[in-house]
C-alpha cells in the first residue's frame, strides 16, 4: 500500500505486479520505468523487476487501514493479466468484498478477460470497474466493460493518443482523460478532449481531466496549474478552457 499521487485516487495497493504490453498504451509504460527503479533500490517485491508476479501478503493490506479509503488496485501490473490465475482474482475480489468501507478502482486493458470472468465474480458496490482506451484501435474493450455487472463501470482515457469519434458512453459511468507525459511522450490535442467533453455532457457521465502530460501539449501556456506549487498542479497542467474538471461518479 501507498499514498497516491494519481488525481483520481488516494492510495494504491498491487496484490500483484508485472505486466506486458498489449498495444500502443502500453509503449511508455510508467509501471515498467518505476519498477526498474524499484528493483534497483533493492525492493523486494521487484526482485524481478516488471515479471509478473503474484503477492498473497498483499490480500492482507485492506484490513489493516483505519480509515475508508479510495484505492487502485494494481497501479503497478493489470489485475486480468492473462498469466494471473482466476482463483486469485477472486481472493481479490473476496477481499474488496469484505472491506465494503474502502472503495477499490480496478482499471485493465484486457477488458475481453474481465466479461469472460464476470460471472465467476461477485461485484459489490464498491468496487469501480475500468477500462483504459487510448485510441480508436481498442474502443471495443469499452463494450466488454458494458457487459460487466461492475456496480460504477469507468474509462481511463490515458494516454490519449488520437481522437475517439465512436465514443459511445451507453452503460458508462465516469470518464478520466489524460495527456502521455515522460520522455518520448506522444501529444494530446485539445479537440479531442473537447469532443470528450461533449459526448460525457450529453451523456450526463462525470468528466475528469487529469492532465495534458507535457507543457508543450498545452494550448494554453500561461495555465496556473502548470506550476508545481499549484493546488491543481499534473503534469503539464489541467485546465481545458480555463477550468479544472475533476468530477467523480456519486459513491
Amino acid at each position: 500500500m501507498a499514498e497516491s499521487s494519481i488525481e483520481w485516487t488516494e492510495l494504491t495497493w498491487n496484490p500483484t505486479t508485472g505486466c506486458s504490453k498489449i498495444s500502443q498504451g502500453c509503449k511508455f509504460c510508467y509501471a515498467e520505468v518505476m519498477s526498474r527503479r524499484l528493483h534497483a533500490m533493492g525492493i523486494k517485491k521487484y526482485k524481478d523487476n516488471f515479471k509478473l508476479r503474484i503477492h498473497p501478503k498483499e490480500l492482507e493490506t485492506p484490513f489493516k487501514w483505519n480509515k475508508p479509503k479510495v484505492v487502485f488496485v494494481n497501479s503497478m501490473s493489470d489485475l486480468f493479466h492473462k498469466d494471473v490465475p482466476l482463483e486469485f482474482i477472486k481472493r481479490v475480489f473476496k477481499v474488496m468484498n469484505q472491506c465494503p468501507q474502502h472503495t477499490f478502482q480496478v482499471l485493465t486493458k484486457r477488458a475481453d478477460l474481465v466479461e469472460r470472468y464476470n460471472r465467476h465474480l461477485t461485484w459489490t458496490e464498491n468496487i469501480w470497474m475500468g477500462v483504459s482506451v487510448e485510441d480508436e484501435r481498442v474502443i471495443d474493450r469499452i463494450d466488454h466493460l458494458r457487459y460487466t455487472d461492475a456496480h460504477i463501470k469507468f474509462l481511463s482515457l490515458e494516454p490519449l493518443i488520437g481522437g475517439l469519434p465512436s465514443l459511445d458512453l451507453t452503460n458508462i459511468d465516469w470518464v478520466i482523460v489524460g495527456g502521455e507525459s515522460g520522455h518520448g511522450a506522444r501529444p494530446i490535442k485539445k479537440e479531442w478532449v473537447l469532443d470528450i467533453k461533449r459526448k460525457c455532457d450529453e451523456a450526463d457521465v462525470p468528466f475528469f481531466f487529469k492532465q495534458w502530460g507535457k507543457a508543450a501539449f498545452n494550448p494554453n501556456p500561461n495555465d496556473p496549474t502548470i506550476a508545481a506549487d499549484h493546488k491543481h498542479h499534473a503534469k503539464g497542467g489541467c485546465r481545458l478552457n480555463g477550468r479544472v474538471y475533476r468530477n467523480m461518479p456519486k459513491r
